[in-house]
């Protein structure tokens, strides 16, 4: 249903509206128009999104589906009144007010989920792990590597820095990232670099025929992308690794959250606990 418009509305970012609306949407078989309003924390604003919803309910003779994180009640009562025309999913009075009760404390109120993480330990651990994966991406260094929580391995183009990038920014991990190129597989062993730090090394491989796609988007109709080349580097990545004993898997159908996930399982469980 491409004609359905669905509303992520927030006093914040709307990022935590936007992360739990679309998991829930990925159960069904559509492919809605996304809008995101962040920072309504006011009435005025409200009220100009209520227009928006309104406009679009009336244009696409369907009602948007509106998911709304706002804490102040009189924002709120903007999009919840009956003249608001969209199906309004309200996830703070899902859960906050159930929790309340539950705990047998008022909950803050806070507007945004990020109004204090400047001066957090955590989100300074975590601006520390993006620099330190951009430092180590693609193997640009290998100084300080002991500091690493986890190194990705894997042959040129199988998501190796995308998932370095997510590890620190969602998770705080100093990932780094290191290729493997064809002297490595004639040398037959692990780059010395990696050698001291095997324990901390993950693999990432890739159909070859995907890799070759990929790679042809950067270099069409070079050696680099052809699919007999993709497919010698692959079969050759994934001998060394389970040579090593290095646990890897496929990046080929699994999102980015989907192999981070099973990073932080096999090599860092007790970051899965806070």
């Amino acid at each position: 249903m491409p004609d359905r418009t669905v509303f992520f509305v927030s006093d914040g970012t709307g990022i935590t509206a936007e992360t739990f609306g679309n998991s829930i949407l990925a159960q069904f078989e559509l492919h809605p128009r996304h809008v995101r309003r962040p920072f309504i924390d006011s009435v005025p604003k409200a009220a100009a999104v209520l227009d928006e919803i309104n406009r679009s309910a009336e244009h696409e003779g369907r009602r948007p589906v509106v998911f709304i994180t706002l804490v102040d009640d009189a924002i709120r009562e903007v999009l919840t009144g009956p003249s608001c025309k969209g199906l309004v999913l309200d996830m703070f009075r899902t859960f906050v007010e159930p929790l309340e009760v539950e705990f047998g404390i008022k909950s803050s109120h806070r507007i945004g989920r990020f109004a204090d993480v400047a001066k957090s330990e955590e989100y300074h651990d975590r601006i520390d792990a993006i620099n330190f994966s951009l430092a180590h991406d693609d193997g640009q260094s290998a100084r300080n590597l002991d500091q690493a929580d986890v190194i990705l391995v894997g042959v040129s183009r199988s998501g190796k820095t995308p998932t370095s990038l997510y590890l620190a920014m969602q998770h705080g991990i100093k990932a780094a990232n290191y290729p493997l190129i064809p002297e490595d597989f004639d040398r037959g062993v692990l780059p010395s670099a990696l050698a001291p730090h095997k324990g901390k090394c993950f693999g990432l491989t890739i159909d070859p025929q995907r890799l070759a796609q990929i790679r042809h988007e950067r270099r069409p109709g070079s050696s680099y992308a052809a699919p007999d080349n993709c497919r010698r580097e692959v079969q050759a990545a994934e001998s060394m690794m389970r040579r090593e004993g290095i646990a890897w898997l496929s990046s080929t159908h699994k999102s980015i959250e989907e192999i981070a996930t099973t990073i932080l399982r096999d090599l860092r469980p007790d970051r899965l606990v806070y």
